[in-house]
């Protein structure tokens, strides 16, 4: 046996971010987490996600499978690289001239939070079996990740009744400014081959649509649109799922850096995750 790393193939985690739901999680996301202007404002200023759209998303993607799947070792260096480049970063306001770092911790909070919301929401809305306690369980095993990044655990939800009272919190500071409009744009239409803008516009767009859907009634009147029905939603999401699932895990798990199977390699055949060790 080698090293399980942070998470270990009996976490929640383990289990949940193998399923490709979470390719649709990550995007809503990214919606989310551009309504709060303080921190959207940081990733405009300071990314190359314009020119860069796929590797920004694939580098966000390779972080949450190191840390899920990687040694120990292997994440704490990828949380240690996240913190040195963000502790070398600011962002200014531009409507009162103040330069803040982008790790102020209530920034770095809100990423989180909107981050485990995003993920939680999608999967269980779309069939990923999952009790109400290993929800709690998840958003607990969490506090490793927000650790990571530079956070003090002790400062961060650790179940779902934390975390709506964080959001009831948070929601007066959140806005669709311009920042937040840019990034809308940019996941509806990322920049890409041209050759590959009908791939684009018949196949991501729906992903945006879905991911941008699957946002609280809230999130839907900040950037101005009519919240669709809950219901529908959830149909959508249900669908999306058993099409996604319906890949075999071992086509799915060969998209490089090949998280899954280099843990499996690494722990034996017991590491492949199961979901359905959850939701009993």
């Amino acid at each position: 046996m080698g090293d399980p790393g942070l998470f270990t193939p009996n976490s929640v985690t383990w289990q949940m971010h193998g399923d490709p739901m979470m390719w649709i999680a990550g995007v809503r996301a990214l919606y989310f987490q551009a309504l709060h202007p303080r921190a959207v404002r940081g990733v405009i200023q300071n990314s190359d996600f314009r020119h860069d759209a796929w590797g920004r998303l694939l580098r966000t993607a390779n972080f949450v499978g190191t840390i899920t799947y990687g040694t120990t070792e292997s994440a704490e260096r990828a949380g240690a690289r996240v913190r040195k480049i963000h502790s070398k970063l600011t962002a200014t306001d531009p409507d009162t001239g103040e330069e803040y770092p982008v790790d102020e911790p209530e920034l770095l909070l809100w990423v989180h939070c909107a981050e485990i919301d995003s993920y939680l929401s999608v999967m269980r809305r779309s069939g990923f079996r999952l009790t109400d306690a290993e929800a709690d369980r998840y958003i607990r095993e969490h506090l490793v990740s927000a650790r990571l990044v530079g956070l003090d655990p002790d400062a961060v939800p650790a179940d779902r009744a934390e975390l709506a009272a964080y959001f009831e919190k948070v929601r007066p500071e959140l806005a669709a400014g311009a920042e937040a409009r840019e990034v809308d744009d940019f996941l509806l239409r990322p920049p890409t081959h041209p050759l590959l803008v009908p791939a684009r516009d018949l196949v991501w767009r729906r992903v945006a649509h879905l991911a941008y859907a699957a946002l609280p009634p809230y999130a839907h009147e900040l950037y101005g649109r009519t919240a669709p029905e809950p219901a529908v939603v959830d149909r959508r999401l249900r669908t999306a799922g058993h099409v996604l699932r319906a890949i075999p895990e071992r086509v799915r798990w060969q998209l490089p850096p090949k998280h899954i199977l280099r843990a499996m390699a690494r722990l034996g055949p017991g590491a492949r995750p199961a979901p359905y060790k959850l939701g009993r």
